[in-house]
């Protein structure tokens, strides 16, 4: 019984947007209040960077977002371009970026929209209600999330616990967290039973939004693995971007972050943590709109580190209609359309 949640299909693409408009909100009436804040800030992979410029803009309050050069995708890079942000590029990855940025808010001047601000995670919980409220207030039994900085699942396990405290619910639901191999601290913990964490230096990855080595939510985000009987699981390159594609052929779009947590899924079924009855929800953070060199390298086979299994280049044929039609009818041959 697998759905999946489309966080993606959104103001700026992401889920990053319910945390934000609700964090702008408060700080344009900081600003009303009198407080100092000259403009808001946060360090991105790109969606919080996109989601921050669009609330500012709207807010009309200055943003200013560091993003880690040549690491962010083209149409993640200029969402805060034409909202107007002022873009910083450094030479750095994400960790860098934040250390420099928590360095720079340290005075409240610039108002910090990163997701250690607990106010991002009063507007991220909202996932969960929505959730339990599209299943007429029935809990799944497993959420499946990818992760990198780990606010969004601190959020998730938040509004679960919330309404749970209500008495809206009556129980809370397993919750399994995707990494990319190459960005796996919070996997490699939990391999201790959390007794030790130790940032890693990020690599490279196609889910470059969760390309972090040492998330700032990884506290909250071990308190809300040990409420919920939580496990992690960590995928490679070749299944992230495998599970993406795979999804595509249903209808969707896939960014490569919902790559991770799919292929994560695959891997705790045949594995027998879910069950076949098991009603699982997947987060869908971003549309896939965002990563269209992701979707375009799949296809080309130019993706390093994957052998791309469900590949539909397009037939390139003289514009001749006997051609095209005996083309059409092998395709359809090929495809099992007898």
């Amino acid at each position: 019984d697998l759905w999946v949640k489309l966080c993606g299909n959104s103001h700026t693409g992401s889920f990053k947007d319910l945390g934000m408009t609700v964090l702008v909100s408060v700080v344009k009436q900081m600003i009303a209040d009198g407080k100092p804040i000259r403009a808001v800030a946060c360090a991105s992979t790109g969606d919080t960077s996109a989601a921050l410029a669009a609330y500012c803009a709207a807010a009309s309050i200055p943003s200013v977002v560091f993003l880690p050069r040549g690491k962010v995708s083209t149409a993640q890079l200029v969402q805060p371009i034409a909202n107007g942000a002022i873009v910083l590029a450094l030479d750095s990855d994400f960790d860098g970026c934040m250390k420099i940025v928590q360095e720079v808010t340290a005075d409240k001047t610039i108002y910090l929209a990163n997701s250690i601000n607990s106010l991002r995670m009063e507007g991220q919980k909202t996932v969960s209600i929505e959730i339990v409220q599209q299943f007429d207030w029935e809990v799944p039994d497993w959420i499946v999330i990818p992760v990198g900085n780990l606010g969004n699942v601190s959020a998730l396990g938040k509004g679960f616990l919330m309404m749970k405290e209500l008495g809206l619910i009556n129980k809370l639901p397993r919750i399994a967290c995707a990494q990319a191999e190459k960005a796996n601290p919070l996997y490699l913990s939990y391999l201790t039973g959390f007794k030790e964490y130790r940032p890693v230096t990020a690599q490279k990855t196609l889910a470059s939004a969760i390309q972090i080595g040492h998330p700032v939510s990884y506290e909250r985000a071990v308190k809300v693995l040990k409420a919920f009987n939580g496990v992690v699981e960590q995928v490679s390159e070749d299944e992230l971007a495998n599970a993406a594609a795979r999804a595509d052929k249903t209808g969707m779009y896939c960014c490569p972050h919902t790559g991770v947590a799919l292929a994560a899924l695959f891997k705790l079924v045949e594995r027998g943590d879910i069950g076949p009855s098991d009603r699982v929800i997947v987060i869908s953070t971003a549309h896939g709109l965002k990563f269209t060199n992701f979707k375009v390298g799949y296809h080309d086979r130019t993706l390093r580190e994957v052998v791309a299994r469900y590949t539909n280049p397009p037939l390139e044929l003289p514009a001749d209609s006997r051609v095209v039609k005996e083309a059409i009818a092998r395709e359809l041959d090929r495809r099992g359309f007898n």
